[in-house]
C-alpha cells in the first residue's frame, strides 16, 4: 500500500510479468448467470483430498450483513473467514462436508442457505489457494501448491472469469504465487484463475475463485491512498467497536480522530505507572481475521514475561492487524500501529489468508557494492526460524517469537517517541491525534541534538537502500572497506539508523531489550553485495561486523537516552554497566561462519547451511518494520 509522502526502506524480491489468459473482460461475465445468483456458489465438479475448496456467497445485487458460516456435518475444518462472503479451506480426508450461511440481506430478516460436497478419497497433486474476499482495488496474492516431484517452472496460471487482470509473478521457486490488484467493479463480482501442470503426459490442474466488492472512490485527501483491507473489531463489545476502524483503518479517514473519540490506552489505566489488562488491550485490537486477535491475545498472556509490551502499549490507541500489512508500522496521525500478520500464524491454515505479495521495496540497493547484513543471535545460532512461503507447513510459537518480539520493541519505541509517558496528563481530550503527536519536540528530535549521528555519507546511502533513491556514480563506488572506516567509527548501531532520526531512536531500545530481558544479541556486518539468481551464505564475505555494537562506549550513551525514556520503569542504566563489549566479526569470513563467534557454542546450525533464495533470506534482514510519515491533514 502507499501513503502520503511515504518512504520506502527495503526489498525483497522482484516481479515479472505474466499474460492473464482466457477470462472476460466485463463484468456480464459472471454476473449474468441467473442460476448462480442468490447461492452458494461453487465453481469446481469435484474434489480431492488435501484440495483447496472455495465456497462464495453470491448475491451481486445485495447488500448482505450479518454473515455467519458454520460447519454442519465431516471432519472439523478451519473457516478461519466465518463472517465473509467467501470462504476456503483444505479437507485432509475424504467424506460428505456440510455448510450452512446465515445472513441478512439489504436489511431484511435472517436467512440460512445450506451446502454439501463430496471429497474424493484420492489425493490431489495440484491445490490452489485461499479462495477469499476483497474490494475493488485491494492486492491479491494465490499460491498454487504441487507435488515435490514436479516441477514447479513448468505450473502455467490462466484467468478463466470475470474482469481480466494483470499477473505478476514474483515467486523465485517456480510460479508458485501469482498477485495482481482486485478490478473496479459496481458489484459483487467473482474471478477465477486455473493453475496446471503437465507430468508423464497427464495435465493435473485446480482453479481458485475470489469475489470482488465494489468500493467507494478514494478521496484525494484520504489518509490512506490505496485500497485497504476490510477489518473488524476483534472484541465485539468493545466500548470502542463504533469507532476503532474509522479511525485507524479506513480508506474515508481523512482527518485524525480526536483523544475523545479514541484515547491513548494510558488513559485507561489509573496511575501512570499501572500496566493495562490484556482485556483492556484487547478493545483496542482491530483485525481482518478473528484468529489473528487469538494469536495475539496469546502472545500478551504467554509471552510478555516482564510486561514490557503491555507497559509500551499504553502510548498507543490502537493496534491492526490485517493480512494486507506489509510491513508493519506505526503511525502518529492514528496513534495505532500496524503488525504484518506474517508474524502471528501457527497452522498452514491460518497462513493461507495472509497476502503475500512481496514487500515493495524490492530491488533498492541493488546497484551497490556492499550490503550490511544483521540478524538476532541466542547461543550462537538464530533466534527464530523463517519458513519459505513455498513451505506449506505448520510451525510453533517459538518459531517466530523473538522476531515478533523485536517487532513489537520497535513499532512502540516509535508509540513512545510521539507519546512518551511525561506528556500523558497534558493531552486534551478535544485534540486530534496528530495534533497532540506534533505538540513537542518528539524524543528522537532530542536524541539527534544531544548524540547525532555524524555521517552524511550513510545518510544518503540508507535512502537508496531504504527509501527507493536512484544511487549516484559515487554512491556505486563505495567498496565494504569504504563503508566500514565510515560505519564503524560513528554511533549507529544499524545502518538501518540513518534512514530517518525515528528509526535511530528505535533501533538503539530495541537491541538493547532483546538482549537484557532475553540474552538475544544482534549481529551487523558488511559484506559484499554478491549477484546471481541463487546466492548462497558463502557468498557473503563479511568485511567487518559486530555482535552487540550497543556495547560499545560512544553508543552507550545514545541507548541510555533512548530507553530510559521510551520504558522509564526499566532500569536501563544499570543495565548498561552490564552490556559486555562487541564481539568482532573474522573477516574473510562468510556470514554464516561468522554465526558462532560468541562464548557459547550451539550444536543446531539448522539455518545455516540452507541455500538463500530470495533478497530477505540472502541478507536475513526482515525488515518488516518502518516508521510511517505523518500526513499534512
Amino acid at each position: 500500500m502507499t501513503f502520503k509522502n511515504t518512504f520506502l526502506h527495503l526489498t525483497l524480491s522482484s516481479t515479472l510479468m505474466l499474460s492473464a489468459c482466457g477470462g472476460g473482460s466485463s463484468q456480464s461475465d459472471n454476473t449474468n448467470n441467473v442460476d448462480t445468483i442468490g447461492s452458494i456458489l461453487q465453481l469446481e465438479d469435484s474434489l480431492s483430498i488435501n484440495q483447496g475448496v472455495d465456497l462464495i456467497l453470491y448475491f451481486p445485487d445485495g447488500d448482505l450483513t450479518n454473515i455467519q458460516w458454520q460447519q454442519t456435518a465431516g471432519d472439523a475444518v478451519d473457516l478461519l473467514a466465518p463472517k465473509s462472503k467467501a470462504i476456503g479451506f483444505t479437507p485432509a480426508s475424504a467424506g460428505e462436508y456440510s455448510f450452512s450461511v446465515s445472513f441478512n440481506n439489504d436489511g431484511g430478516a435472517s436467512q440460512t442457505l445450506t451446502k454439501t460436497i463430496t471429497v474424493t478419497g484420492e489425493s490431489s497433486l495440484i491445490t490452489t489457494r485461499l479462495a477469499h474476499e476483497v474490494r475493488s482495488g485491494n492486492k491479491v496474492s494465490l499460491r498454487a501448491e504441487i507435488n515435490e516431484d514436479i516441477d514447479s517452472n513448468l505450473l502455467n496460471w490462466e484467468q478463466v472469469a470475470g474482469p481480466t487482470v494483470t499477473l505478476t509473478d514474483s515467486d523465485t521457486n517456480g510460479k508458485l504465487a501469482i498477485f495482481f490488484d482486485a478490478p473496479q467493479v459496481n458489484k459483487d463480482t467473482y474471478l477465477s484463475f486455473t493453475a496446471s501442470i503437465s507430468s508423464d503426459g497427464v495435465k493435473y490442474s485446480d482453479t481458485v475463485t475470489i469475489l470482488v466488492e465494489s468500493a467507494d472512490t478514494i478521496s484525494n485527501n484520504a489518509y490512506f491512498e490505496t485500497r485497504v483491507a476490510k477489518v473488524f473489531s476483534y472484541n465485539e463489545s468493545s466500548p470502542y467497536k463504533d469507532d476503532l476502524v474509522d479511525c485507524v483503518y479506513s480508506n474515508a479517514l481523512t482527518s485524525s480522530c480526536t483523544l475523545n473519540k479514541l484515547p491513548l490506552i494510558a488513559s485507561e489505566v489509573q496511575n501512570a505507572a499501572d500496566i493495562p489488562s490484556v482485556d483492556t488491550i484487547m478493545d483496542r485490537v482491530v483485525v481482518s481475521h478473528q484468529w489473528m486477535g487469538e494469536k495475539f491475545k496469546s502472545f500478551l498472556i504467554n509471552n510478555d514475561p516482564h510486561d514490557d509490551i503491555k507497559r509500551l502499549l499504553r502510548a498507543t490507541t490502537a493496534i491492526v492487524i490485517s493480512y494486507d500489512v506489509r510491513p508493519s508500522f506505526y503511525w502518529a496521525a492514528t496513534g495505532a500501529i500496524y503488525l504484518d500478520a506474517n508474524n502471528f500464524w501457527l497452522t498452514a491454515q491460518e497462513r493461507d489468508t495472509i497476502n503475500e505479495a512481496p514487500d515493495y521495496r524490492a530491488d533498492f540497493g541493488n546497484d551497490l557494492q556492499f550490503v550490511m547484513p544483521w540478524r538476532y543471535v541466542k547461543d550462537n545460532d538464530y533466534a527464530y526460524s523463517t519458513i519459505p512461503s513455498s513451505v506449506r507447513t505448520d510451525r510453533t510459537e517459538n518459531d517466530g517469537l523473538y522476531r515478533l518480539t523485536s517487532l513489537m520493541y520497535h513499532e512502540l519505541a516509535h508509540a513512545n517517541d510521539f507519546f512518551p509517558s511525561s506528556r500523558w496528563s497534558t493531552y486534551s481530550s478535544s485534540q486530534r491525534i496528530l495534533d497532540a503527536a506534533v505538540s513537542n519536540n518528539t524524543e528522537s528530535d532530542n536524541l539527534s541534538v544531544a548524540y547525532p549521528l555524524q555521517s552524511q555519507t550513510m545518510r544518503d546511502l540508507a535512502q537508496v537502500s531504504f527509501a527507493g533513491e536512484s544511487a549516484t556514480n559515487t554512491q556505486k563506488s563505495y567498496l565494504p572497506t569504504d563503508i566500514e572506516i565510515i560505519f564503524s567509527t560513528d554511533s549507529a548501531t544499524d545502518f538501518y539508523a540513518y534512514s530517518s532520526l525515528r528509526e535511530d531512536y528505535a533501533m538503539l531500545f530495541e537491541e538493547l531489550m532483546m538482549q537484557k530481558r532475553f540474552n538475544i544479541f544482534r549481529d551487523v556486518a558488511i559484506t559484499n553485495q554478491p549477484i546471481g539468481d541463487t546466492i548462497s551464505s558463502s557468498d557473503y564475505k563479511v568485511t567487518w561486523g559486530q555482535r552487540g555494537r550497543i556495547g560499545e562506549q560512544d553508543i552507550k550513551p545514545r541507548v541510555l537516552f533512548s530507553a530510559s525514556r521510551v520504558l522509564p520503569e526499566f532500569d536501563s542504566e544499570t543495565a548498561l554497566l552490564n552490556v559486555p563489549t562487541p564481539i568482532q566479526m573474522t573477516s574473510g569470513n562468510d556470514w554464516i561462519e561468522n554465526l558462532t563467534i560468541g562464548p557459547i557454542q550451539s550444536n543446531n546450525l539448522k539455518n545455516a547451511k540452507r541455500v538463500f533464495t530470495t533478497k530477505q533470506d540472502q541478507q536475513a534482514i526482515p525488515y518488516l518494520y518502518h516508521h510511517k510519515p505523518l500526513p499534512k491533514h
